[in-house]
């Protein structure tokens, strides 16, 4: 009988920190930002043809789930480029150590928050 080999540690015990996590929604949410473009070329297309056709889809943009929509693309909108920014700081060599890296993390969480709120507060205003 062999000797009982070391198992690999299960995803129930290993946990995602926060850099993967964000590493790993950058890149969900720069795909949801090359497919949610199309809803700006949907408006700017309407916006062309006419008065009637820009005008059934601002009634489409305007109904809860198109408002809901908007809300989750300008949610992505800030992460995205909040996240960039943190990016190109790592590519000029600055905040490469593990504290920075959290602490990097954790201001694009809130600043991305804080134009959100900034964005849609403006908007129903």
């Amino acid at each position: 009988m062999s000797r009982p080999r070391p198992l690999s540690p299960h995803l129930s015990v290993w946990r995602f920190q926060l850099p993967a996590i964000m590493s790993i929604s950058h890149r969900i949410s720069g795909v949801i930002l090359a497919s949610g473009t199309l809803l700006l070329v949907v408006w700017l297309l309407a916006l062309a043809s006419g008065p009637q056709m820009f005008a059934l889809v601002q009634a489409i943009f305007a109904h809860p789930l198109g408002q809901l929509v908007l809300f989750g693309y300008s949610v992505v909108l800030f992460y995205h480029g909040c996240n960039g920014v943190r990016h190109l700081g790592w590519d000029l060599g600055r905040g490469l150590t593990m504290p920075a890296v959290y602490r990097s993390g954790v201001a694009v969480l809130v600043i991305g928050f804080l134009l959100v709120l900034a964005l849609w507060t403006a908007v129903l205003l």
